[in-house]
């Protein structure tokens, strides 16, 4: 996990830092003496944990956190066990420990902070799981919903404010766009050759010049689409 410290002391700092460097799982990637300063940090920089004081100049651990937009786990640090329920109104962070720092309690916090950054990754893995783990999709024809496995499907074309869609059953003619359907579709499967068409790259029996040969179907690949699809084929 990348982390930063803030704490307008000195040696806090360096003491917070000596703790981080004993844990393989931490990267300290910065240290700042007030808020403003890991602010502009944090503008152009991704990190995981924060190693924040409560009681700074002008600018308390809790003015911090509520001026940055989604912040990363926090861990407070301060010499004040007032705050403590305060401090835990707050979802992002994880601990509250107070100075003089122990080792054991150091390490408690740090256990809590990794297994918190564990589950926020997996939610976070599930939550943007590509839509490609479905295997089917529906159309409305005819007010009947009607149940198309993607295998199944070999192009779909575009022809003004409908599409086709050709599959090895049958085809379906959908009042929609070529966009809508490409965003259900999983890309690891078709792809837009042409303004116009999507292909199944599974289905694909000979490519010439600019052109592939699906079924008895030729249809034309754009130049931009091109490179794409060649790299999608399993060339020897």
């Amino acid at each position: 996990m990348n982390c930063i410290i803030i704490d307008d002391e000195e040696m806090a700092r360096a003491i917070i830092a000596q703790m981080i460097s004993k844990y393989k799982e931490l990267s300290l990637v910065g240290d700042f003496s007030n808020a403003m300063q890991a602010i502009k940090f944090l503008n152009q920089n991704e990190i995981d944990l924060i190693f924040l004081d409560i009681h700074m100049p002008d600018f308390t651990g809790f003015d911090f956190i509520q001026t940055i937009k989604n912040p990363p786990k926090i861990i407070l640090i301060t010499s004040d066990k007032n705050f403590a329920i305060e401090a835990f109104e707050y979802d992002c962070i994880v601990d509250y420990l107070v100075k003089p720092l122990t080792e054991e309690r150091f390490q408690k916090a740090i256990h809590k902070a990794s297994s918190s950054h564990i589950v926020s990754k997996q939610i976070t893995t599930e939550t943007n799981m590509p839509e490609d783990s479905a295997t089917e999709f529906y159309v409305n024809i005819d007010r009947r919903l009607i149940k198309i496995e993607f295998e199944s499907v070999s192009i779909v074309e575009a022809k003004g404010d409908y599409i086709h869609i050709k599959t090895d059953q049958k085809n379906y003619i959908v009042h929609s766009t070529l966009k809508k359907i490409e965003d259900k579709l999983p890309h690891n499967l078709f792809l837009k050759v042409h303004r116009s068409f999507i292909i199944n790259t599974h289905k694909i029996i000979d490519i010439e010049d600019n052109s592939v040969l699906i079924g008895k179907e030729v249809i034309p690949v754009s130049r931009s689409n091109r490179p794409e699809l060649m790299k999608r084929l399993n060339l020897l």
